[in-house]
């Protein structure tokens, strides 16, 4: 059973909100619902964007291991939002995320020019018919959009590509440490930003995203809570006992199969909570 944990801050947060709320003489009907939590999934919206036939059958394939419909009952977004997907490569979320955002929402899919000798044709070939979709060509740590202009951002199997550099020679990011504070800055107060990436075991260096492409979980939530994000909820959805967290994620033993974290943030609605 998949288990989204609600962590204790989150919790300290809504605790917060309702003495506020209290305190401010709200009548009980009035009270707003902390932006923390969110209403029901549109299951059915979430059930049309992973069935549509016009997903390619190598994506409907993939299906079992990725899991899209409850990585989106997780993130716990609503149709028509503005959603950054850094790092999503050939698009294999792409794909859902346009077809479940609709015509009222906008999806930025964004890689680093770095990522150009292996898509190939991929990306090109994947936005014919998503019209909701911009591609972003640009490094980690230098996003080009507004401060507080995106809802949501997802960062899938790729923080510990701030440590790695292609063969090519080309970095993915001039200052590692400038990427959280740069999701930070493009999202809107009480937006959402959520992760996931292949565990390395407790304690290993940041360097080791560059050499098995895994990632201490506890060196992103610590990277998060510097640029100011808010941890509200983890899964074990990915969760893998027999990936012993040192294979590198493309040795056929774990390939697809790796140990995961998933895990949501939140940016303060109000600046310094």
């Amino acid at each position: 059973m998949t288990k989204f944990i609600l962590t204790g801050t989150a919790s300290l947060l809504l605790l917060a909100a309702c003495a506020n709320q209290k305190d401010a003489g709200l009548a009980p009907a009035d009270v707003p619902e902390p932006p923390i939590f969110e209403e029901e999934m549109p299951e059915a919206a979430i059930n049309e964007a992973i069935v549509a036939p016009e997903r390619p059958e190598t994506d409907v394939e993939r299906d079992e291991l990725r899991k899209p419909a409850a990585v989106l009952d997780f993130m716990g977004i609503h149709p028509g939002v503005d959603l950054l997907e850094m790092e999503a490569g050939s698009g294999y979320f792409t794909e859902i995320f346009s077809r479940y955002l609709g015509p009222d929402g906008t999806l930025y899919m964004q890689n680093p020019a770095a990522f150009d000798s292996f898509l190939g044709d991929s990306v090109d070939e994947r936005l014919d018919g998503l019209d909701n979709v911009e591609y972003v060509k640009t490094d980690f740590d230098e996003l080009p959009f507004e401060e507080g202009a995106i809802d949501v951002v997802t960062w899938f199997q790729g923080p510990h590509e701030l440590w790695y550099t292609p063969e090519s020679g080309t970095k993915l990011v001039g200052n590692a440490n400038a990427a959280f504070p740069e999701i930070m800055r493009v999202l809107k107060p009480g937006g959402t930003f959520v992760v996931i990436d292949h565990s390395a075991p407790a304690g290993a260096p940041p360097e080791t995203g560059g050499e098995t492409h895994r990632i201490d979980p506890q060196i992103v939530k610590d990277m998060a809570d510097e640029a100011g994000f808010v941890l509200i909820a983890e899964s074990d959805l990915y969760d893998n006992p027999e990936d012993d967290l040192n294979a590198s994620v493309f040795d056929e033993k774990v390939r697809g199969r790796t140990d995961q974290f998933l895990l949501k943030f939140e940016k303060p609605a109000v600046a310094g909570e």
